[in-house]
């Protein structure tokens, strides 16, 4: 008998977690700067939840450390799902091939929860650099090895990963520069401090304003507003794409029932038409629906991927 009150219990303290959350704000760290696609689909996620779930999703940029700097404050958070952290692929699943920090392990730290959308990468020049299209910029950049800069969000991004992947592809050499977030790279490219970038996105506007030039896509198809400009699968360059999917996740200790109930308030958030269409105006695909436990799979998979790629392209902390 006291075996059947025990699991009764346990079922009565899951069902009771589930339902407080959120019993309070929820903070949403984003372990990349302002400005960039995490961000962005992060407020517009935040605001989505505020509005069903009647507490604030407070978003709170906390950029540096190639993403270590959120996955720390989120690890020694209270694990009880009211802080979260929202991060590109890139973070969890190349990042520590790169960065030396087993302290800070992410995938120790802090346990999958749901994943949102991926992104194509746009092939982004500066307007006053001696190119106007991908021929012509492809043939500059063989023709004068190193003397192009490239701007990511950081060292071992999924920018910084595609654009070594084109390198050795296209058999370029350009240079790269890292930044704290997609959004710092694009204003320097408009400033003219570098020439290009492997963009998530936040550069159409600027592209459609005129301010940058778009040259290509790394991705499985043209823009419907970029209709003319090609994709590098067209040239011949393949394996250049956006890397794993943008994601949230909680401290590791989480209770499982939270993280359940967590997952199915953000599909929610995802099914609801603003967002994916906020999501499309980014050129975001959405993520197919998956419970934790897949997303978790998902995670750990491609961190395998990128293990081996990532020695093979030489890229090193």
């Amino acid at each position: 008998m006291s075996k059947v009150i025990l699991a009764l219990a346990l079922v009565v303290t899951n069902v009771c977690h589930a339902q407080q959350w959120p019993n309070k704000p929820v903070r949403v760290i984003v372990n990349v700067a302002a400005g960039g696609v995490a961000d962005v689909t992060a407020r517009v996620l935040g605001a989505r939840l505020t509005d069903a779930l009647g507490q604030s999703f407070l978003v709170e940029n906390r950029a540096g450390g190639d993403g270590y700097i959120g996955f720390d404050a989120v690890g020694r958070s209270d694990a009880d799902g009211h802080t979260l952290l929202y991060a590109p692929g890139s973070s969890m699943m190349i990042a520590p091939h790169i960065v030396n920090r087993p302290d800070l392990d992410p995938l120790k730290l802090l346990t999958p929860v749901a994943a949102t959308g991926r992104v194509s990468l746009y092939v982004i020049s500066h307007p006053d650099r001696p190119f106007k299209n991908f021929a012509e910029f492809l043939s500059y950049a063989r023709a004068n090895p190193g003397k192009l800069n490239y701007g990511t969000p950081g060292n071992g991004t999924s920018p910084h990963i595609a654009t070594e992947v084109f390198n050795r592809e296209a058999k370029v050499k350009l240079n790269h520069v890292p930044y704290k977030g997609a959004g710092p790279a694009l204003q320097d490219l408009i400033g003219g401090q570098i020439d290009v970038v492997f963009d998530p996105g936040v550069g159409l506007a600027p592209a459609k304003a005129g301010k940058v030039r778009m040259i290509a896509i790394a991705g499985p198809s043209r823009h419907p507003d970029f209709p003319d400009i090609p994709t590098l699968d067209e040239n011949g360059i393949k394996g250049v794409d956006g890397g794993p999917h943008f994601g949230f996740y909680a401290a590791a200790n989480t209770p499982r029932d939270v993280v359940a109930r967590i997952n199915s308030e953000i599909q929610k958030a995802m099914q609801h038409p603003p967002v994916r269409d906020r999501f499309k105006t980014l050129a975001v695909d959405v993520a197919e629906p998956m419970t934790p436990e897949q997303f978790a799979a998902y995670v750990r998979g491609e961190h395998a991927r990128y293990a081996k790629l990532i020695p093979e392209l030489g890229i090193k902390p």
